[in-house]
């Protein structure tokens, strides 16, 4: 069952993910994440209380709210290295390390032991995101030490909000997530006002209530693979739960292909076939 929820969270973000691109490119890309995390926000205040009537603890409410911080984190410092042109360093490095550090934590600090299978599923996994979330085609910027660090940083993000979602307890239900989009929305909104003032209002796009929706929609797909990643994570080994829900790439390389008609590179190709074999092993084991 864990492994099932893991790969719903996956399929969401990719979803969530396909949808905000769609609209990144009528929008700037961190008011879609603001907006995103707003629809996040309402949805999962309507549906916390409805599916977990019983009060939170604060304890679990703190780890939501870390978890948050962490999205904030990573979104930060994700758009901060694609700012830098350094899009196809900066995306498979925190891909990467969003995913391999819980699975270190996992196994140094909270003592698991997965089966050999599992492993070997994580050990495919990880060259797997990297070759699948590469772009096509040399960066403006490059892998300088700048681009790798914002990588890495946000790889950090990500860890932290996998890691701190994993800690709250079984019967919180979506309050953690619900503490998590409060002060995601807080960062995040800090994040757009400090980008709006240094970039000014030139070249500024504009965007109708129909994108302004989507975006929201976008952020109600993403809640949903974070309360999915949950239920995975309270079920499962962390190192399973993050590492397939980690997997989302996927879903916007396979609709790009299927939908936008976009093509793939050999690596990326290469990508899709190992990180599939990587799930099945994880999913089976």
């Amino acid at each position: 069952m864990g492994a099932a929820l893991a790969l719903v969270s996956a399929l969401s973000y990719g979803l969530s993910d396909v949808v905000g691109g769609i609209v990144a490119r009528r929008m700037r890309a961190v008011h879609v994440a603001f907006l995103g995390q707003l629809g996040g926000l309402l949805a999962v205040a309507v549906a916390a209380p409805l599916l977990t009537p019983a009060p939170p603890t604060l304890p679990d409410l703190l780890w939501g709210g870390l978890s948050g911080l962490g999205t904030g984190l990573a979104m930060a410092f994700l758009f901060r290295g694609m700012g830098r042109g350094a899009m196809s360093v900066v995306v498979p490095v925190s891909a990467v390390g969003g995913v391999a550090l819980p699975v270190l934590v996992g196994a140094t600090v909270l003592g698991e032991r997965p089966t050999w299978p599992t492993w070997l599923g994580v050990g495919l996994a990880l060259p797997a995101l990297w070759l699948v979330s590469r772009a096509g085609g040399p960066a403006r910027g490059g892998a300088t030490p700048g681009a790798v660090a914002d990588g890495l940083v946000s790889g950090v993000g990500i860890a932290i909000q996998y890691l701190a979602l994993a800690r709250a307890g079984p019967a919180s239900g979506l309050w953690p997530v619900l503490a998590g989009r409060v002060t995601a929305l807080a960062a995040v909104g800090l994040l757009a006002c400090t980008l709006m003032r240094a970039a000014g209002t030139d070249g500024e796009r504009r965007a109708g209530a129909r994108e302004a929706v989507a975006a929201g929609g976008a952020g109600v797909l993403a809640a949903v693979a974070l309360g999915a990643y949950l239920g995975a994570a309270q079920s499962e080994f962390v190192t399973v739960a993050v590492v397939l829900s980690s997997l989302y790439p996927l879903v916007p390389a396979v609709i790009g292909v299927a939908v936008l008609g976009e093509r793939l590179s050999r690596g990326q190709v290469l990508g899709l076939v190992v990180a599939l074999a990587a799930a099945v092993l994880i999913a089976l084991s």
